[in-house]
């Protein structure tokens, strides 16, 4: 499928369910982006706490022009369908000529959009980019690590095609094209969503790359939905 793409745009999706406490903090470090050019894509799938209010009242805050409000798009699903469903309708509706992937609970840093793009721009032969991430426990940002699993260059695909796993997805930024080709993510999968769909880039050819530098932080939390598969 071939959809016209809005050129230099870049549509960052956020799937979200039950992340009152901590969603606020995650909009707020892309609204710290220094690559403006966002559409943000925030898909409730069905929270029953009160993540849509929080999530309300944090852009009807907003001192910024009507049209850049606009792209603030809040999607509230009527039940859940899981991550899988959500973020598969967050692409779905993303305009952007570049897609960004956003855990509800986690954050950006400040440079990640504009350095995920410039490379992407650099590098034709890309498709798909994520970099290295630190995690830190809840309330205690300062004590914030470098994750040491994430692989580089040659190394990727050899790691994939060995049933490993060595891209953060909440760090991934590709081509609209690749959810044209590939479509989004695979709910049959449940638990491993974020590893199938990078793995079925790699096996339609798309090249895939990680950026060595923490261009995000993972939070460490009680609630976090992978506990439950790992």
């Amino acid at each position: 499928m071939s959809i016209a793409r809005i050129p230099n745009l870049v549509s960052v999706v956020i799937p979200v369910y039950n992340r009152a406490a901590y969603i606020k903090a995650c909009l707020n470090s892309l609204l710290r982006q220094t690559y403006r050019n966002l559409e943000i894509i925030v898909v409730n799938d069905g929270s029953t706490d009160k993540t849509m209010h929080v999530v309300g009242s944090w852009k009807h805050a907003l001192k910024m022009p009507p049209a850049k409000k606009e792209r603030i798009v809040l999607v509230n699903l009527p039940r859940n369908i899981d991550v899988a469903g959500a973020i598969h309708t967050g692409m779905f509706m993303a305009q952007g000529e570049f897609i960004a992937m956003q855990d509800s609970d986690d954050l950006s840093h400040p440079s990640r959009i504009q350095k995920q793009v410039t490379y992407l721009r650099r590098h034709a032969s890309v498709a798909m980019v994520g970099s290295n991430y630190a995690y830190f426990p809840h309330g205690a940002f300062h004590r914030r690590k470098p994750a040491n699993w994430i692989r580089y260059g040659s190394q990727i695909n050899r790691t994939y095609s060995e049933g490993g796993h060595c891209v953060c997805h909440g760090t991934i930024l590709f081509r609209g094209s690749v959810f044209d080709q590939i479509g989004g993510h695979n709910r049959k999968v449940e638990g491993a969503e974020d590893y199938e769909f990078i793995a079925r880039a790699i096996k339609n050819q798309m090249r895939v790359e990680n950026i060595p530098e923490v261009l995000y932080y993972y939070r460490n939390h009680h609630t976090q939905r992978s506990r439950k598969f790992y």
